[in-house]
């Protein structure tokens, strides 16, 4: 699959399950994955969902602005770069954030986050 489009693909299954159902992110994440989310870093998928599912929010949507990728050969994998904007049912201006996933391929040929990097940008 071309990469461009694995990195699409990848991004609007994200954030489509983030905004629906936070929970199932849990099988995009392994044990050895880690989260940074506002510089709060977090390790293993267990504590990686239990971190996004415990946001003090229940309604989300994303707005994806801008994704960026490139293959990363030494691990067969994939650093997608995300831009956009979030917006929460309870707020009336969406959020601008930034995210970066590092892919990598499972031995079934999908892949999982090894690295999660999340920042709200502030104007």
């Amino acid at each position: 699959m071309d990469p461009d489009a694995l990195a699409k693909a990848f991004v609007e299954h994200y954030y489509t399950t983030f905004d629906n159902n936070r929970a199932g992110l849990a099988s995009l994440y392994q044990d050895g994955s880690m989260l940074t989310f506002e510089g709060e870093k977090i390790q293993g998928a267990p504590n990686i969902v239990s971190k996004l599912t415990s946001l003090p929010f229940n309604q989300c949507h994303h707005s994806i602005t801008t994704v960026d990728s490139q293959p990363s050969p030494a691990t067969n994998g994939m650093l997608v770069f995300v831009s956009g904007n979030l917006q929460l049912a309870s707020e009336q201006h969406a959020l601008r954030f930034s995210q970066m996933f590092h892919l990598l391929p499972t031995p079934q040929g999908s892949y999982y986050v090894l690295n999660d990097i999340f920042r709200l940008n502030y104007a």
